[in-house]
């Protein structure tokens, strides 16, 4: 009896114990460590967000930029296309739209186009970030300014000219040709800035049309087409009445001109000596009666002098 009255009181004092203190300790104890795995969580989630955030490329936060190797003046040929580069770097969200300056018509933005004409449209690509604007089948009135723009604030703009150059054409030698009588009479004709060579060329004598078979003979016309496409007028046995306006006029630019000057014997050297002695009779002719004017003057001032000295 003795021993299991001591062992209860060992028991009441066990369960005493647990009560009082193990168990109040267990419960401090966790919720320790409860605060502690929240702070460590907490503090674990703001290295790892400052880590992802430093460890991002600089260039994913900055602001969009124009590359500036961009051209800033195109040429374009009439008839052929025109494309006009914006090269946009760290676009991100942001659109970019392209502005024809001459009456602010938006044209497109992004791959949108917002115009009825349409020879224009954007292609982006992807692979240098190159928002191209594009014109097919360019006409002079196309020519002008016109505005990148990205949509950041403030906007951001580029500006690109566009310079359309039309077909010319030009007759070597001239305004004025002079040639010798029974020489050949060359004329080359050319045409440069042609989209496509010209589907014919007519020459002109006197604004009529020259006749390869006329009854003269010794007229003929060599054409060569290309990038550059050039007519020769050829006339053999030139005469007098072969002098004259001789026009190239092809179906794709306008005419061009040169005066031929058939000489009998006479050279434009001998032309140009002539008038220039001409010139120079003419001009002592002037001095010669400047200076009798003058003595006539002095004479005449002299005279008075002596006059009324022998009137006082």
């Amino acid at each position: 009896m003795k021993y299991d009255v001591m062992i209860l009181d060992i028991m009441k004092g066990l369960i005493i114990y647990v009560i009082t203190i193990f168990i109040p300790g267990v419960i401090l104890n966790v919720g320790m460590a409860d605060e502690f795995i929240e702070d460590f969580n907490s503090h674990l989630n703001i290295e790892t967000t400052t880590w992802l955030y430093s460890s991002s490329s600089p260039s994913s936060y900055a602001e969009p930029y124009f590359d500036p190797m961009t051209l800033s003046n195109v040429t374009a040929l009439v008839g052929k296309s025109a494309y006009l580069n914006c090269r946009v770097r760290n676009l991100g969200n942001k659109t970019v739209s392209w502005i024809r300056q001459r009456d602010i018509h938006i044209l497109t933005v992004g791959s949108y186009v917002y115009t009825t004409d349409q020879r224009f449209q954007t292609v982006y690509h992807r692979e240098s970030d190159d928002w191209t604007l594009q014109i097919k089948w360019v006409q002079k009135r196309d020519a002008g300014v016109y505005e990148c723009q990205i949509s950041t604030q403030p906007i951001l703009s580029y500006f690109v000219y566009l310079n359309v150059v039309v077909p010319t054409a030009t007759i070597f030698g001239g305004p004025d040709l002079h040639v010798e009588k029974g020489s050949t009479i060359n004329l080359t004709c050319s045409i440069k800035y042609s989209a496509d060579p010209p589907a014919y060329i007519f020459w002109f004598h006197h604004d009529e049309v020259i006749n390869y078979d006329s009854t003269r003979g010794g007229v003929s016309v060599i054409t060569e087409k290309g990038d550059v496409t050039t007519s020769h007028l050829l006339i053999q046995n030139a005469d007098l009445a072969d002098s004259g306006k001789y026009s190239c006029s092809p179906s794709n630019a306008d005419v061009a001109s040169v005066r031929v000057h058939v000489l009998n014997g006479e050279h434009p050297e001998a032309m140009q000596t002539a008038s220039i002695g001409l010139s120079r009779n003419w001009i002592n002719c002037v001095l010669i009666s400047l200076g009798i004017i003058f003595l006539a003057n002095v004479n005449f001032s002299t005279s008075m002098t002596i006059y009324r000295a022998r009137n006082i």
